[in-house]
């Protein structure tokens, strides 16, 4: 459940106006439109969309032009693509564990896993929330390597005033339809300030211009036209869910055997996801099974899953993503749920935890 039908519902005529009005103009020009919005809000350079979080991060690694012996390093908990763009890229994915309390990558886990072979790091921001990286980049930066940062679930969020999306050397944003600010088809951006690259992403997105191999990954100019529309509201979808975050918190702080996040200091969290863990798989599992739109992010580590008992890759020890995966849910969350849909959720995990 993402809401977006009670969204729709709640700005319909916007909705049909935005349709008509986009329907008279020139698909490149909602492109470009939203491209110059993402730039400014931002602050980077260059935004150059395209039709996935996953083509953007796609583009991202392919712009660094990496050989079978290359590495990347990329988190063990996520969505698996934060992988496999590395694999499909040609690199090694190198898997490190992350943070009990952050669900992030740590340094001390990316430190253990460098090597002379080690080109990027993929960070990406989980949930809403972010994480200080300054080690993490400081390391980065005495070693060459490139940091990608994955700010998909992120855009909106904030740690000391660094907004998610601008602290990579190039970073990547997604509007699937479960995201904080969504298109009616998905789609995608790669942030950058480095001109040459710019270029070759613009390129890529259109079969490379038969210069350099690509694949088609436009965005379509309406769905350009929705996100735009959405972007302008993302304040107010933050603030909704900023305060069906703190209700969740008021009705399950008192209860036991749960772990309920507590965001960092200095972090403005946008809760594209409200994640707890419980004491055991069972636990989680018997109330995952009485909350309706509940889920699990992320059900298995990534190197776990099958495709990766063929691919080449290295792992560090992941007794914590392990812990987590086997224990956390997803409660419900979106701008639009009602007093009692949380009630009704915080009253079932009171029960059964």
């Amino acid at each position: 459940m993402t809401g977006w039908d009670r969204d729709y519902l709640e700005y319909e005529r916007d909705y049909l106006d935005l349709f008509h009005s986009t329907m008279q103009k020139e698909q490149e020009r909602n492109i470009e439109f939203l491209e110059k919005n993402l730039k400014e809000l931002l602050g980077r350079k260059f935004a150059v969309t395209c039709a996935s979080g996953t083509d953007a991060l796609m583009f991202a690694l392919i712009s660094l032009n990496l050989e079978s012996t290359d590495e990347v390093l990329v988190t063990n908990f996520s969505w698996i693509s934060s992988a496999s763009c590395v694999s499909l890229a040609g690199a090694t994915p190198v898997f490190c564990d992350v943070d009990l309390d952050t669900y992030h990558m740590y340094w001390e886990s990316v430190e253990a896993m460098i090597s002379d072979k080690t080109k990027a790091i993929v960070y990406p921001h989980l949930f809403g929330s972010m994480s200080d990286t300054t080690i993490l980049r400081d390391i980065c930066k005495d070693k060459g390597i490139v940091f990608i940062e994955d700010a998909a679930q992120a855009l909106g969020s904030s740690l000391y005033g660094e907004k998610a999306g601008t602290i990579g050397d190039i970073s990547t944003l997604s509007f699937n339809a479960n995201k904080q600010v969504a298109g009616i088809a998905g789609g995608g951006c790669v942030l950058t300030d480095d001109k040459e690259k710019a270029v070759l992403f613009r390129k890529l997105r259109k079969h490379g211009e038969h210069e350099v191999l690509g694949y088609n990954s436009k965005m379509l100019g309406m769905n350009a036209e929705f996100i735009n529309f959405r972007l302008g509201k993302m304040c107010e979808y933050d603030e909704k869910r900023i305060k069906i975050a703190q209700k969740y918190d008021e009705e399950l702080k008192n209860v036991n055997d749960i772990i309920i996040q507590k965001p960092e200091k200095g972090l403005q969290h946008t809760y594209h996801k409200y994640v707890v863990r419980f004491k055991d798989i069972e636990t989680r599992n018997a109330i995952k099974e009485r909350i309706p739109g509940s889920g699990i992010h992320y059900p298995k580590p990534i190197c776990e899953h099958p495709m990766y008992q063929n691919i080449t890759h290295r792992k560090d020890d992941y007794r914590n993503t392990k812990e987590i995966c086997n224990t956390i849910l997803t409660l419900p969350m979106h701008p639009y749920l009602t007093d009692e849909e949380i009630n009704s959720v915080t009253n079932t995990i009171m029960i059964l935890a």
